[in-house]
Formats: structure tokens, sequence, C-alpha cells
């Protein structure tokens, strides 16, 4: 069973399947985790937007699932997907290009 927050909501960590680097941070409800499992293609839900979001619906640059897992406490899921295209709304591969420093 999942830890889901108070908004029904868990974070999930995207991961390429194949190079293992970390492409992005959204969150997902029930709905779009079963939509997920369905389909094969990764599913969020969005907080701004207050509704599912199909990752590369707009765009064409979608996650194509190979796995899910959840972490050892149940409330931060892996998802290990394949993109299709840059991940980030900005045009880069990953969300995580921007380097912080002291």
């Amino acid at each position: 069973m999942l830890k889901l927050d108070e908004k029904g909501l868990i974070p999930a960590i995207i991961q390429d399947a194949d190079s293992g680097e970390v492409l992005m941070l959204g969150y997902m409800n029930e709905e779009s985790l079963r939509k997920t499992f369905e389909t094969r293609q990764v599913w969020f839900y969005s907080r701004s937007r207050q509704e599912l979001w199909h990752k590369g619906a707009t765009s064409g640059n979608y996650l194509n699932l190979e796995e899910v897992w959840k972490d050892c406490d149940e409330d931060t899921l892996l998802v290990k997907a394949r993109p299709v295209g840059p991940v980030c709304h900005t045009g880069n591969r990953t969300c995580f290009f921007q380097e912080l420093k002291a």
C-alpha cells in the first residue's frame, strides 16, 4: 500500500531506464499511476492545473514505461522509463541541468 500525501499524491522520480540518469520529478495520484500501467506511458497529476497530465501528449516527448519501484517508506516512486525526445519543457534532456553552487 502506498502512502499518499493529504492531497492524494506521491512524488515520482523519473529515471532513464538505460542510462540511469535522473530526468525529472513529477507527482502521481492513484488514477495517473493506473493509467501509467495501463498505457505503458507515464502520466502525472498536475498540481498547478489540478488535472491528469499525459507526459508528451502535446509535445510528443513521451516517457515509455519500463518499471515502477517504491521506496522503503512507500512514500516515493522511482519510475524507470525510456524517453522519446527531451524531457524538460525547456528542451533539455533532463530537468536537472542547472547546478546549484554555494
